[in-house]
């Protein structure tokens, strides 16, 4: 047999034994991981998160969490830090892949959809994945940012409750959360847009996001913003904002504007600021010395404790 043939059969041996590998370590160190666990099928795709849960039996407060990206990349493998050291905590993390943008197919309100399903299916399993289905919250980054801020503040909105995947099993289940927490995330979308006109010229997430200009559809860019749906019959959901000082790629005046509103509206928020700090350091390992991951995990933690 040719090297290369030999190492294609090889693989699935040596994927299969990673995993194995990997569901020891996480057995060992206080935990259960269950990778790649379906919570819905969507237009053909299959939507996968990773599941950590803490050791004993029981149901747990559940943070469904959402990586960032620009809507275009990333994995739940973003939160590999994050859902062990919850979990260890005593609460259920049920990290999620949604669908991206791929080149000339803009994904709203596919994403939105998507990150629902992820509620709906904790919620309905219930103990049976240890989740208490009253005690759900989220936690998102960048994007993934955007997403949670939308959907924990849109719960069920009409403009995406019932609209789409009305076959899905648990579509009639409630996608509202009593608790969210962001870093870096995006809450207004024109913001967002004219910001990148000058921190990535020719590269417009939104646009890609979206498939239009503000001078296209600013309707669309106005029903995408979190900052649509701070309103008072909202103001049951709690916030945590995280965001550093020298953010180039999502400006910290949208956490501002954010944090504002939410406060004005009667919303629970508190924003949390890391100094002299930017972009991209939610994945970080949390127990590394210096993280900024972890300057943020005991204050999430009291946040969590407290409102979900």
């Amino acid at each position: 047999m040719g090297l290369g043939k030999w190492a294609l059969a090889l693989a699935p041996m040596m994927m299969a034994s990673l995993a194995g590998l990997q569901g020891a370590r996480a057995q060992s160190a206080g935990f259960d991981l269950q990778r790649n666990v379906e919570y819905g099928k969507h237009d053909g795709v299959s939507l996968l998160g990773d599941l950590y849960t803490p050791r004993a039996a029981g149901k747990y407060p559940t943070v469904v969490a959402v990586h960032g990206g620009g809507w275009q990349v990333g994995s739940k493998s973003a939160y590999q830090f994050w859902g062990p050291w919850l979990a260890q905590r005593g609460y259920t993390v049920l990290s999620i892949d949604y669908r991206l943008v791929t080149p000339g197919k803009k994904m709203y309100p596919e994403s939105v959809h998507d990150t629902r399903a992820a509620i709906q299916w904790a919620r309905s399993r219930g103990e049976a994945v240890k989740v208490d289905p009253d005690h759900i919250g989220l936690f998102g980054d960048s994007a993934g940012g955007h997403l949670v801020n939308l959907v924990g503040l849109s719960g069920d909105h009409p403009n995406f409750r019932g609209v789409a995947y009305a076959d899905d099993p648990y579509a009639s289940v409630s996608a509202k959360v009593k608790a969210v927490a962001t870093a870096y995330g995006i809450s207004d979308l024109v913001q967002q847009w004219n910001h990148d006109l000058v921190s990535r010229p020719g590269d417009n997430i939104e646009e890609k996001y979206l498939g239009a200009t503000p001078m296209d559809n600013r309707k669309l860019y106005f029903e995408a913003s979190p900052m649509s749906y701070v309103t008072r019959d909202n103001k049951d959901v709690s916030f945590l904002l995280t965001h550093g000082t020298e953010d180039d790629i999502v400006d910290r005046i949208q956490s501002d504007a954010f944090l504002l509103a939410l406060k004005q509206n009667g919303n629970y928020a508190r924003h949390v600021v890391m100094q002299a700090q930017g972009h991209f350091w939610n994945s970080d390992p949390i127990e590394e010395t210096g993280s900024i991951s972890g300057f943020l995990a005991p204050r999430l933690l009291r946040f969590l404790q407290e409102r979900l």
